[in-house]
């Protein structure tokens, strides 16, 4: 017979079930080929095809065998291989082969069941070949000797139906049915007396037939042997024994003991006993005992293999009548099944940011004991990150319950206990390594929360002055940190464009040449950046302070050393040791040591007679004058500073000894000492800035008060008052020679006071003596304008005198 291919759907007849309410049923014939449609299990779960590939469908059996395939491009549900109803299901009276549909994302189960119909794919087998029959002559008609019916491994209609005579015997005839309990028999009827003078033996040849299209058929062979009188067979004390044994029980424990009785006296009294297994059950577990009946183990049981066991005991006497009953083994199960967890599918590694709630794992939890060995709950280990989730049925999810962070646990090593029920309590445990994938949720961070570097000014263009370093703590390219100068500068904060840093590195460097007196310091802002996407960043100050070098010699002030020939001061020849000459004042622009300053006389025309302070610049009389002594002398100070190598820079000083100018006395004491605050350079410049104006006003406002006092004493006087002057000085004053301007010098340094402003009187009667010529000293706002300088050496008589003449002929500047 043709192999028909059946494809029935159910749930067609009812519309699509709702997902996890009903299962989605179909049913196909066994033996189908591979490939052959079990329907559209899209179609039937509402499942548009396309969701198939996009959910990741899959279907997953609860024995983990695969007997169907599913095309997801097409959603129809196909045989994955040959399918054998007898294999999986044995002598059910149903086989139904379920299974889910799993889609993910969102998470979908759908229940699927195909029921496998049997074809007529098996023949009756009996369990002998032959079966040999010994019968006395003395028995009854209607005699019944029991047969072994033949197996049939298909089941309903394509099992055993009819059993047949071949060829047609007058002596017996066939007869079968089943009896009250359900249990089927097959026995030789006796149709007519036998005879063994007229037939010993006989053979024919009995066929079973089963119901299927076409039928199929068994034989085996009947061998008749007639004997002479054993009219008694045995009996057993039941038809049917059940007995139910643990499935632990050990090999060599007796299961069961059965009984038959036969009536007969002498051999035809004496029974043996032998059994036959189910067709089906290969490889018993049990033998008898021929002589006792004992039936025992001869290896342990496995009810996850087979629940019952069936067994077809004969007993025989001597003259050769048997009896058979059934003995039914029921094994009981025992907890000797530790749960079985089987992975479905599992996301390592994991990134750090998931939300709470991402599905880690699906798995499912079996175990084949029964009853509540068979229940199965499923725990985690000390667990605060994760935890279990029930999906459906017997499926659970490993879910996240809290934000991860990889910097603090990069794995994550997760145990999900799978306990039964029984007593004691078996378990299995599977352990997930979950790995967590870095994101960038980390920006870089500077060593320190702010750099100071030095450099040198004149230094070589491009010089390293030190490096930044910022630590991610990502990894991969989100902790990889670039350095950058940052855009954004404060605009109070001084910079400059000279900087530059390593973007690898985070080194530092100076590109130019810096000087000390432009730029003393600068700050920048660099930026560390990682790789990330997006990128994190961290900004640090990095502060650049410039050191100074000795390249500045000192600066002279005073006196100027390019205004023309050099200043004279005047001097009394009554000066007496330690009178204020003159006072030099110079300015280095470096700072520090290298700015410190010291006065040294270099040269002079009498180098014992003046003396030049080292800190203050101050030049004094070493001793009184004498009548010996130069009227004109030349001096050289030396100023240097305190660097090294050390600068220096000279001032020219000229001095005039004057005589007879008893009025002129300077006071001796030391110079006061200056409380104004202030810096040496920003005094000076002060000074000097407001002594120039001064001197442009003063200078008009004098001459023309000169003149108009020139005219009043003229008018008034005459030239009287030159006899107060010196005999010399008063011809020169008659004569006109003697210039009316007079001179005023000032002498301004660091630490200066009034007592370092020197004045002359006015040599002239008409001349009155200012107010504070007598003692006092300057106001900031009287004028001094600048003295005339003889031009022309002029040498004393003995007495320390200059004449008229000599006078005369002196030149001022």
């Amino acid at each position: 017979m043709a192999m028909a291919r059946q494809v029935l759907c159910v749930c067609a007849l009812l519309s699509v079930p709702l997902a996890r309410s009903q299962p989605i049923r179909y049913s196909v014939a066994e033996e189908a080929d591979s490939g052959s449609l079990v329907g559209n299990l899209a179609q039937d779960a509402a499942l548009p095809p396309a969701q198939l590939s996009a959910r990741r469908a899959r279907l997953l059996a609860e024995d983990g065998r695969q007997h169907f395939r599913l095309d997801r491009a097409s959603g129809r549900l196909v045989v994955a291989d040959r399918l054998d109803r007898e294999q999986l299901c044995a002598q059910s009276d149903t086989c139904t082969l379920a299974f889910e549909l799993l889609l993910a994302d969102p998470l979908q189960f759908f229940r699927v069941e195909v029921a496998l119909h049997d074809i007529n794919d098996h023949s009756p087998v009996f369990p002998e070949e032959s079966v040999t029959f010994d019968i006395p002559e003395t028995s009854d008609l209607g005699s019944r000797f029991p047969l072994e019916r033949a197996w049939d491994l298909d089941i309903g209609s394509n099992s055993v139906q009819a059993y047949s005579i071949s060829p047609e015997n007058e002596y017996f005839s066939v007869s079968y049915g089943s009896r009250s309990n359900g249990d089927k028999y097959v026995e030789l009827v006796l149709e007519k007396p036998l005879d063994r003078e007229e037939q010993a033996e006989m053979d024919f040849s009995l066929i079973a037939v089963d119901g299927g299209s076409p039928p199929r058929s068994g034989t085996t062979q009947i061998h008749i042997v007639v004997l002479d009188v054993n009219d008694n067979a045995p009996v057993f004390t039941q038809d049917r024994y059940t007995v139910q044994v643990l499935e632990n029980a050990p090999k060599g424990s007796v299961v069961l003991t059965v009984q038959a009785i036969d009536r007969d006296a002498g051999v035809n009294g004496d029974i043996s006993y032998q059994f036959r297994q189910a067709v089906g059950q290969s490889d018993s577990a049990f033998e008898i005992d021929p002589t006792s009946g004992e039936i025992k183990l001869t290896k342990p049981l496995d009810f996850e293999a087979a629940e019952t066991h069936e067994l077809s005991v004969r007993a025989r006497d001597g003259g050769g009548l048997s009896a058979i009953c059934k003995v039914l083994v029921e094994v009981q199960d025992v907890n000797d099944n530790a749960p079985e967890l089987v992975v479905s599918s599992f996301s390592s590694p994991l990134p750090e940011n998931s939300a709470p709630g991402t599905v880690v794992a699906l798995f499912t939890v079996r175990d084949r004991d029964a009853g509540a060995n068979g229940k199965v709950s499923c725990a985690l280990d000390d667990q605060l990150v994760f935890s279990l989730r029930p999906a459906y049925k017997n499926y659970y999810e490993l879910v996240t319950v809290s934000a991860l962070d990889r910097e603090e646990t990069a794995q994550y090593i997760v145990t999900v206990t799978a306990a039964d029920a029984g007593s004691p309590p078996l378990t299995s445990s599977h352990t997930f390594t979950v790995a967590i994938s870095d994101v960038n949720d980390n920006a870089p961070v500077f060593t320190q929360s702010s750099y100071t570097m030095y450099v040198r000014e004149n230094n070589v263009p491009s010089v390293l002055v030190g490096a930044v370093s910022a630590a991610d703590a990502d990894v991969g390219l989100n902790a990889k940190v670039t350095y950058s100068l940052s855009a954004g500068q404060a605009a109070e904060r001084p910079w400059c464009s000279c900087l530059s840093v390593n973007s690898e590195s985070g080194q530092v460097f100076v590109l130019r040449a810096l000087d000390y007196e432009q730029l003393k310091q600068s700050e920048v802002v660099v930026s560390a950046s990682d790789a990330g996407s997006p990128p994190l960043r961290a900004n640090v100050t990095v502060r650049l302070l410039v050191l100074d070098e000795n390249d500045n010699a000192p600066l002279v002030l005073y006196p100027a050393p390019d205004s023309g020939p050099a200043s004279s001061e005047l001097v009394p020849v009554s000066a007496e040791a330690g009178y204020l000459v003159s006072k030099v004042v110079a300015v280095d622009a470096d700072s520090g040591q290298n700015s410190w300053l010291s006065y040294h006389l270099l040269r002079a025309t009498d180098p014992g007679l003046f003396a030049v302070a080292a800190q203050s610049g101050e030049v004094r009389l070493r001793r009184p004058v004498t009548d010996r002594d130069s009227v004109k002398h030349k001096l050289v100070v030396l100023v240097r500073d305190n660097g090294r190598p050390p600068l220096s820079a000279t001032a020219a000083l000229s001095a005039l000894l004057l005589k007879d100018f008893s009025d002129l006395r300077q006071p001796h004491g030391s110079p006061a000492t200056d409380d104004q605050p202030g810096s040496l350079t920003t005094y000076l410049i002060l000074a000097l800035v407001f002594v120039s104006l001064l001197f442009l006003a003063s200078t008009a406002a004098f001459v023309a008060r000169r003149l108009c006092k020139r005219k009043e004493l003229k008018a008034a006087h005459g030239l009287d008052g030159a006899d107060n002057l010196p005999s010399g000085l008063a011809e020169a004053a008659a004569a006109g020679t003697l210039p009316h301007p007079y001179c005023y010098e000032i002498s301004l340094t660091t630490g200066s006071g009034n007592s370092e402003f020197k004045f002359l009187k006015p040599f002239g009667p008409s001349l009155t003596p200012q107010p504070w010529a007598t003692g006092g000293g300057p106001s900031e706002e009287q004028v001094f304008p600048c003295v005339p300088v003889p031009t022309e050496d002029v040498t004393p008589d003995d007495a320390g005198t200059v004449s008229a003449e000599q006078f005369n002929r002196l030149s001022f500047n």
